[in-house]
């Protein structure tokens, strides 16, 4: 596996409290609202949100076909830090091999990805994307396209928390 220093990471600023980007992260009908790239849709979501829970996600592309991802959360430190895994999933959760699906992908068993928040003050938060994949993988896959878009989407809803608080 790759080291922390040679894998995918994103991070983003986002114009509002730690909390509202935690929100935005954590709760399933904010999570609809980005899961998947620009074009894609989540029609659905459920997330049992503690260590050792797990959640299972539908990415809708834009042609309609389906494609589903589950996992579990490892560590959840309020606020702070979440550390999950991912994997390509059928609609019920179960893992299934990512090549069914038409997918190259490498399998890292007992990869997982992380994501940090940090209060910036002044109503700013950092949002760190820590993926399992290394970085030159994750750009010539398009997973690190597909993760800026996704955070593009995740900036829109908590613009919209903002807006509402």
């Amino acid at each position: 596996m790759a080291n922390e220093t040679e894998r995918m990471t994103i991070t983003r600023v986002f114009d509002a409290p730690r909390e509202l980007v935690w929100k935005a992260w954590t709760d399933p009908k904010y999570v609809m609202q980005w899961w998947g790239p620009k074009g894609f849709t989540a029609p659905v979501c459920k997330m049992d949100f503690r260590v050792g829970g797990k959640y299972l996600c539908c990415m809708r592309m834009p042609d309609g076909q389906e494609c589903w991802n589950a996992g579990e959360y490892h560590e959840i430190v309020l606020y702070e830090k979440i550390v999950s895994s991912m994997y390509f999933s059928d609609s019920e959760g179960n893992k299934i091999d990512p090549e069914q699906l038409g997918i190259e992908h490498e399998v890292v068993e007992g990869a997982y990805d992380t994501t940090l928040f940090e209060d910036l003050g002044d109503g700013k938060t950092k949002l760190t994307f820590i993926g399992n994949e290394p970085m030159k993988d994750a750009a010539e896959s398009g997973q690190l396209e597909g993760w800026k878009e996704i955070l593009d989407k995740v900036a829109d809803v908590v613009a919209r928390l903002v807006q509402a608080a």
